[in-house]
């Protein structure tokens, strides 16, 4: 392994990640809650997965649409957290070259997935509530297949020159990452060249992908919200507007936190280290622990569904 080289002209060969650059004595104890959460987190997951398979009921576009969520908050969690209790309980701070830019792409590619999903979704509604006669005819199996193949290449493409332009990078001097996941600026800040080209790409990216998929997930909502104002009946009106809620609790939730995380790892001056390093880390086990569940409490065919389940199990 190779620390704190200088100009020396060694190559680093792995990374040190050393997760919270002040808390070293004490980021431990964040296992006590980070550690249920991912628990939680995959649990809930895979018990709404099994629902959806199970249940014929739910073999519709929409429980589809929320299975592909379902698996992308696997993936995530599994990719980052795991880790992250490894750096915590066994002190197994290193990491290859190629893991770790392995690490990034997925994080990078899998939460503009998980954006682009929730623009999916909220098209579904918007049909659903501004279309209604032709919503059996426009949001079909097929509709769900094409749509998994403009989400996976879509942010495939877009994302696949975040970590090759880091991988060209040259690493010759330290090979400490302060940060508990290898965050593309985290790492690329490392290198001996030129950065520049990474950061604006990310930056391009990043709004691109995510402000693009937020906006048109805003305007449908001002559209849904439009077709409801003209509903005669207040039971309509409200039974319409349940049908969005639980969506529409995570996506405000989903996007608040990584605003806020932007904003904070903007504000490096005025914002301890340590905090967008946390709220990064949060980004990938709160969502994927508080989707299942919102969707299980507030979609009566999903709480039967699990009820079901569970009880023909035990």
């Amino acid at each position: 392994m190779v620390l704190f080289l200088n100009n020396t002209g060694t190559q680093v060969t792995e990374f040190l990640m050393i997760c919270f650059p002040g808390m070293q004595e004490t980021q431990h104890w964040l296992s006590v809650v980070l550690a249920p959460l991912l628990v939680l987190a995959l649990g809930a997951n895979f018990v709404l997965l099994l629902t959806i398979q199970q249940e014929t009921s739910l073999h519709e576009p929409m429980y589809y649409l929320l299975a592909i969520l379902s698996m992308l908050d696997i993936i995530l969690c599994l990719t980052v957290i795991p880790k992250v209790l490894l750096i915590f309980w066994f002190n197994m701070k290193t990491i290859s070259l190629a893991g770790c830019f392995l690490q990034m792409f997925i994080m990078n590619t899998f939460l503009p997935m998980e954006s682009s999903t929730f623009l999916v979704m909220a098209y579904d509604r918007y049909v659903a509530i501004c279309h209604p006669l032709h919503y059996p005819s426009i949001i079909t199996e097929k509709f769900v297949i094409y749509a998994a193949i403009f989400i996976v290449f879509r942010n495939f493409l877009a994302t696949l020159p975040t970590p090759v332009l880091a991988a060209r990078l040259n690493y010759c001097a330290s090979n400490v990452v302060e940060n508990c996941i290898c965050a593309n600026i985290s790492v690329a800040k490392l290198s001996c060249g030129d950065i520049h080209p990474n950061k604006l790409y990310q930056f391009v990216s990043v709004w691109c992908l995510l402000g693009s998929d937020l906006v048109l997930i805003l305007l449908s909502y001002c559209f849904i919200l439009r077709a409801v104002k003209r509903l005669q009946s207040g039971g309509a009106a409200t039974k319409a507007l349940s049908t969005c809620g639980s969506h529409l609790i995570l996506i405000l939730f989903f996007y608040t936190l990584l605003l806020v995380f932007i904003f904070t790892n903007k504000a490096e001056k005025k914002v301890p280290s340590e905090v967008p390093i946390l709220l990064n880390v949060l980004h990938h086990l709160i969502p994927p622990a508080l989707n299942p569940i919102v969707y299980g409490v507030r979609t009566q065919e999903i709480k039967q569904g699990i009820l079901k389940l569970f009880k023909y199990q035990f």
